[in-house]
């Protein structure tokens, strides 16, 4: 209960840009569970690209294909629907680059605002940190005679700034993540499809 009290005052302290930080923060949170939800779904996996290019690299299409549709996950549903969307090979890298144009697309989706919300947070918290040192400073303060009520202020009005770096913090953490689980994703996707394609030409060449 202290530490919850505590907080609150401080929260009180920092200001009115508490407010929008406290925004921020929410909307960190909830993108970075929605994103890790979202990529949990999607991810088929490093050993389901694995055993797929294995049996791709064997030209055993059909092993490939049963091994995609038992496999959870975006990557391998777009590997497996390939094959019964394309009837030439032509089709079949159309078919392939668009799904995963589309994906991609997908997996960046929320992921500018984490960005937006990194540079955002630290420029709320200093003009939070500016407002409270001008009232600090302010012409009443200097009349007063009171030099302990200054330096209180500004301790206050810091508030704000260190507020704002932790919210810019946490969300470059999330975001540096969210962006490294993604270029695996995206990889993986590629290496399937790449993969399907090469076994598809060799067996057409047969």
């Amino acid at each position: 209960m202290d530490f919850i009290r505590e907080t609150i005052m401080y929260f009180h302290k920092g200001g009115l840009v508490m407010w929008p930080l406290l925004f921020c923060s929410f909307t960190v949170f909830a993108i970075a569970i929605e994103r890790f939800m979202f990529y949990k779904a999607a991810d088929s996996g490093e050993k389901f690209k694995n055993d797929y290019c294995d049996l791709l690299s064997q030209n055993n299409l059909q092993g490939a294909a049963d091994l995609a549709k038992v496999t959870p996950g975006q990557v391998s549903k777009i590997v497996f629907s390939a094959a019964g969307n394309a009837a030439t090979q032509e089709d079949l890298a159309d078919y392939l680059e668009n799904e995963l144009d589309i994906f991609t697309s997908l997996l960046k989706n929320k992921l500018d605002y984490l960005s937006i919300i990194v540079t955002l947070s630290p420029l709320l918290g200093l003009l939070g940190t500016i407002i409270g040192m001008i009232g600090a400073f302010s012409i009443f303060n200097l009349q007063s005679g009171a030099p302990i009520a200054i330096t209180g202020g500004i301790g206050e009005a810091l508030i704000a700034t260190a507020s704002g770096l932790c919210v810019a913090i946490i969300s470059l953490c999330f975001h540096a993540y969210f962006t490294h689980r993604m270029d695996n994703i995206i990889t993986n996707a590629e290496r399937c499809a790449t993969a399907l394609l090469q076994a598809e030409r060799r067996c057409a060449h047969k």
